[in-house]
């Protein structure tokens, strides 16, 4: 991977080219002509070019993608699962999915760790819980990252202010893994993949494998069908020594150590706070939240109306 390359504004406001332009303003006019979205209920606009990119500007493909995710919202009360998820549960939760290391790239995204050896011991626990429950912890995981940590990045100072952050880096972590753990894993990971890839498209700004075992491609035949094209080409696998080009992209401060930075943080931590998250947030809060107008509040099904996959507010 070439960090001098990545551009992941691309797309976003304040960087579409003509074309883009052109498109997001017809989507919008075709969305509000399906009745998929009202002056009052609309998204906001990082959230609909989401769908756009994850479609190529194509408008009617973008918006089938957007109809189907509000229809899937709908199917699993997504707002009224956010709005009274247990926190208690949520907290238990985070520990078999990427975690937000508290810490942003060098262009604002947040910095999410998933280290699958640390998974692997638990997979007994994983399997107890049901698959309907383990699909709606993932739900609201995801709610999460996209009601608070994006909006809460994009509040904090970053490059390219004022465009929004609405996708995340992720260092996913392969040492120590097994083929057998892999492959006991390979539902769950799956599972999580589909649901972001179908419903909650570009979120991922970036992902890096960082200390592939010399299976790996055999993982990569398995895993590869699981995102679309776009994901695909965002995921970039380095060596074992990954430092150099990871603090390329993450200043040194905030690049956990076993990764060439210098931030203590291990992956089953908390996140740790840098100064300006701090000031915005105080500490971090425990279960669902949400962050809007410049502050932290829980999440109300009042506040959810209409909110597919809000990133921004």
């Amino acid at each position: 991977m070439s960090a001098l390359t990545f551009d992941p504004f691309a797309g976003h406001l304040g960087h579409l080219n003509p074309q883009q332009l052109e498109a997001f303003t017809e989507f919008k006019e075709s969305l509000t002509k399906a009745q998929l979205i009202t002056p009052a209920t609309s998204p906001p606009d990082p959230t609909l070019l989401r769908f756009l990119r994850a479609r190529r500007f194509d408008v009617a493909k973008a918006q089938k993608q957007f109809s189907d995710t509000e229809g899937w919202r709908k199917q699993h009360g997504v707002d009224n699962l956010f709005a009274s998820f247990d926190p208690k549960e949520f907290e238990d939760a985070k520990r078999f999915y990427p975690r937000w290391t508290g810490r942003r790239s060098k262009h604002g995204l947040p910095l999410f760790v998933y280290r699958l050896a640390s998974i692997a011991p638990l997979q007994k626990e994983l399997d107890a819980i049901s698959a309907a429950r383990r699909y709606q912890r993932i739900i609201v995981l995801y709610e999460v990252m996209c009601r608070f940590t994006l909006p809460l990045c994009s509040h904090l100072p970053h490059p390219s202010a004022p465009t929004p952050i609405s996708s995340t880096m992720s260092i996913i972590d392969l040492q120590d893994v097994t083929l057998t753990s892999m492959w006991a894993l390979r539902s769950h990971l799956q599972e999580a993949s589909r649901l972001a890839t179908a419903n909650y498209p570009e979120t991922l700004g970036a992902i890096v494998v960082v200390n592939s075992p010399s299976f790996f491609p055999t993982i990569w035949g398995w895993i590869k069908g699981w995102f679309d094209e776009g994901t695909r080409n965002k995921i970039h696998i380095l060596g074992k020594d990954p430092g150099p080009t990871l603090r390329e992209l993450v200043n040194e401060q905030d690049l956990p150590k076993p990764y060439g930075g210098q931030l203590d943080w291990a992956f089953a931590d908390e996140p740790n706070l840098d100064d300006d998250t701090k000031s915005a947030i105080g500490d971090m809060p425990k279960g669902p939240a949400v962050f809007v107008d410049g502050a932290v509040t829980k999440p109300t099904t009042a506040l959810a109306q209409h909110s597919t996959t809000s990133d921004i507010q």
